[in-house]
């Protein structure tokens, strides 16, 4: 490949993210390419900072206004000082969430106008977005119920009610709709084998790669 790509994996609390974001990079690196995995809201020194301000802490310390101002501000810096160095060195850029959180938690969720986030967007990214987005949905009490069950301190949005969780689910997948050419759905009901099944099969498909069964 002459160039490097931008893969997100997005999803709610608990959807398994991480357990697919590792059998992803290394499937990437199977194929021989230079791979960085990152994750939002962090990944560079001054948005890992930022991070803390936003995933800990009381559910109501933040105004959905507020709130996207540090996704927006950690963002910018990420991209910044991490992604778009990497992709102009041919390096492949795994993301654990990106823009589509944003729009699902602070816009769906929290209820800030999506035309102000695709203002903020504009302003902080211009035209720039994923090549691919692998969205893993899951019901809601299922994700909550293995969210819960994890350590640490970082259950600001997992201490959220049940009705926020399920208007962010709509989110994901209301924006799945809306840009069916980028966005894939996994099922992550399914055993975590077969979502990766599913996932790899999406990544070849899309940019050309061998496949491994």
């Amino acid at each position: 490949m002459e160039q490097g790509r931008f893969i997100t994996i997005e999803g709610g609390e608990g959807a398994g993210k991480t357990t697919q974001i590792e059998a992803l990079c290394r499937y990437l690196e199977s194929q021989h390419l230079s791979v960085l995995r990152t994750r939002e809201p962090g990944g560079s020194e001054g948005a890992e900072e930022i991070r803390r301000l936003i995933v800990e802490g009381a559910s109501g310390r933040w105004d959905a206004e507020t709130e996207a101002l540090l996704v927006l501000a950690a963002r910018r810096d990420h991209l910044r000082s991490l992604v778009w160095p990497a992709l102009s060195n041919d390096s492949w850029v795994v993301c654990d969430r990106f823009s589509d959180s944003t729009y699902a938690y602070q816009g769906y969720g929290h209820g800030l106008s999506l035309k102000e986030l695709d203002q903020l967007h504009a302003f902080t990214l211009g035209d720039f977005q994923p090549d691919l987005t692998l969205l893993i949905d899951l019901p809601v009490e299922d994700g909550l119920r293995r969210a819960r069950a994890r350590k640490g301190h970082e259950i600001r949005f997992e201490s959220m009610d049940t009705a926020f969780h399920e208007r962010v689910r709509q989110g994901f997948l209301e924006r799945a709709q809306q840009n069916p050419a980028r966005i894939t759905i996994l099922d992550g009901a399914q055993p975590a084998e077969l979502v990766t099944r599913t996932m790899l099969r999406a990544v070849s498909d899309m940019f050309g790669l061998s496949v491994q069964e």
